[in-house]
């Protein structure tokens, strides 16, 4: 199968790590992967903004770029659930979308398409599951608490296959960390409290590191650990799973 990795902004610009492991892991498999170097933005900001119009070009350009491969593949929930879920409408006046069908996050890829048995290398951390908001209610890489169903969560048997690592999740697990994007920089105040009240849940289930499928969320409670001087430490999943290749 041919895949292509979808590189989300913030990834680039401030995690790149997280960009290399999400690579490293999918050649681990013995896939084919491809990283378009024309790539760009998918256009969350401007349609979490109220801009849609203005994520047309990138969604566009997105879908020529992408729609030759057999999955498109992001290390960001976020991203990955907006082109699922916007593109067609995004694009319906221009032409069909090729490429919403094909893309996932890359631990609902691996979990769902590539199903390891093992995975290679240690962890000997105290590790909190964070599940942000897309990641759960629409890619469903966990099960949301108000739909009163058998608890899950794709991110916990994946990191389960590392060896040493011990996994916990946080009390009100699939709360919001108070991120959202947009949110962040209307309702500041409100994106604080909501972060800083995550943070504790996470530490008091026993925390080294905080993990998570968005860099977004993990950076929003960082920056508040950081000021607030907790000695928590942030880590994402595909970070974990790569570390041993």
């Amino acid at each position: 199968m041919k895949i292509g990795l979808f590189v989300p902004c913030y990834v680039n610009a401030i995690y790149p790590e997280v960009g290399v492991a999400a690579y490293k892991l999918l050649d681990y498999f013995g896939l084919d992967v491809d990283y378009p170097v024309n790539q760009t933005c998918c256009g969350q900001p401007m349609a979490n903004a109220g801009f849609e119009n203005e994520a047309f070009a990138l969604a566009k350009n997105f879908d020529k770029l992408f729609g030759q491969y057999d999955y498109i593949v992001a290390p960001s929930a976020s991203c990955a659930a907006f082109v699922k879920f916007n593109y067609p409408s995004i694009l319906k006046n221009s032409h069909l979308c090729r490429t919403h069908e094909k893309i996932y996050d890359v631990c609902e890829f691996i979990h769902d398409i590539i199903r390891p048995e093992k995975l290679q290398g240690k962890f000997p951390y105290v590790t909190s599951i964070h599940n942000s908001c897309h990641g759960v209610r629409e890619l469903h890489l966990s099960s949301a608490s108000e739909l009163n169903i058998p608890r899950y969560s794709k991110i916990k048997n994946l990191l389960s296959l590392m060896e040493s690592i011990t996994i916990v999740e946080p009390a009100k697990a699939d709360e919001c960390c108070g991120f959202g994007g947009m949110f962040a920089v209307e309702e500041p105040a409100v994106s604080v409290c909501m972060g800083e009240d995550k943070i504790k849940n996470h530490i008091a289930a026993g925390a080294e590191y905080i993990t998570g499928a968005d860099s977004s969320c993990l950076m929003h409670m960082q920056g508040i650990a950081a000021r607030n001087r907790i000695p928590v430490r942030f880590i994402h999943a595909v970070q974990i799973l790569a570390s041993g290749l």
